[in-house]
C-alpha cells in the first residue's frame, strides 16, 4: 500500500504506484506517473506532465515538472520524464519541455544529480550522469551516457556533450565537447581525454593509446579539420572508441568551435 504523509497533498488522477513513499509536506499535482518504490522524502514538489522511474530517490526541496524557463514556451502539455533509479538531492529543478523542440525533457536510468542542479527544458541526459552541486544546464542541451560534471559547471543552450566526457567544476561549457574529453576553464578548453572515466568504464590502456593517438591527428595533425577528421575516420574506422568521436563531429549541427590546448591535463 502507498505511504502518504497525511501532511502531503496528491491531486486526483496522480499515478502514485502502489509502494511509493510520499513523505511529509510533499505536493504532487494531477498529471503526475511516480514509479514503483519512488521515495519523496519531505517538502518535494511534482507538477506537470511528469513521469518518476522506479526507485528513484527524491531529497527535500525539490522542484521537478515546472514550467520551462523560456518565453516561447505557449504553456502546451509538454513532459518530462526521469529514468528510473535515480538520486536528486536537495533543491534541485527540473523543467518540462517547450512546444518547439519535440515537448519534451527526459533523464536516463542510473543518474545522480547533487544538491542545486538545474536541467532546464528540452534536454536530454544520458544513462549514469553525475552533477555536482550547482550544475547548470541551459536549454536544449544534450548529455551522453556516463558523462561527470563538476560543481557550478555550467551548459549553455543546445550545446552537445558526448558520452563518457568530463567537464571540471567551475567551466562554461559554450560549444559542443567530443565524448571521452575533458574540458577545463571559464570557457571549458578541451585539454585532452577523460581518462580516469575510461579506465573506470573498463577501457584497454592500448584502446586509450589508439583513442589518444586519434585525438592528437584529429586536433593538431596537418591540413584542415574537416581533412583531418576525414583521415582519423578512414584510419581508424573499426575502432570503436575513436568512431563514436568521428560521428559526433560529423553529426554536428554547427561546427566545432570549443579552444582545444595542446597542454593536457588528462594522466598517461
Amino acid at each position: 500500500m502507498t505511504r502518504i504523509d497525511p501532511t502531503a497533498r496528491v491531486a486526483r488522477g496522480a499515478q502514485i504506484a502502489a509502494d511509493a513513499v510520499i513523505g511529509p509536506y510533499c505536493v504532487v499535482d494531477g498529471d503526475v506517473v511516480i514509479g514503483e518504490q519512488c521515495h519523496l522524502k519531505a517538502h518535494v514538489h511534482v507538477t506537470g506532465h511528469t513521469s518518476i522511474g522506479a526507485r528513484t530517490k527524491i531529497a527535500p526541496f525539490v522542484s521537478l515538472g515546472g514550467a520551462p524557463q523560456s518565453v516561447k514556451y505557449r504553456g502546451g502539455p509538454t513532459r518530462l520524464v526521469i529514468g528510473a533509479d535515480c538520486d536528486i538531492r536537495e533543491n534541485v529543478t527540473m523543467n518540462i519541455g517547450t512546444e518547439e523542440d519535440g515537448g519534451l525533457t527526459q533523464v536516463g536510468e542510473r543518474c545522480f544529480f547533487m544538491a542545486g542542479s538545474h536541467v532546464a527544458h528540452d534536454c536530454r541526459v544520458g544513462n549514469d550522469v553525475t552533477f555536482a552541486n550547482n550544475v547548470l544546464l541551459g536549454g536544449h542541451v544534450s548529455i551522453g551516457d556516463r558523462v561527470v560534471f563538476g560543481g557550478q559547471a555550467a551548459v549553455r543552450q543546445f550545446v552537445r556533450i558526448g558520452e563518457g566526457a568530463m567537464i571540471v567544476g567551475l567551466s562554461g561549457v559554450r560549444a559542443d565537447v567530443i565524448p571521452f574529453a575533458l574540458a577545463h576553464g571559464p570557457l571549458a578548453n578541451l585539454v585532452g581525454l577523460n581518462v580516469v572515466g575510461l579506465r573506470r568504464s573498463g577501457v584497454s590502456r592500448t584502446a586509450m593509446h589508439r583513442l589518444r593517438d586519434a585525438y592528437q591527428a584529429i586536433f593538431f595533425g596537418p591540413g584542415t579539420f574537416a581533412e583531418r577528421a576525414q583521415q582519423a575516420a578512414e584510419t581508424y574506422r573499426d575502432d570503436p572508441l575513436v568512431s563514436k568521436v568521428i560521428t559526433f563531429i560529423q553529426t554536428a549541427k554547427r561546427p566545432l568551435t570549443m579552444a582545444v590546448r595542446r597542454a593536457e591535463l588528462d594522466e598517461s
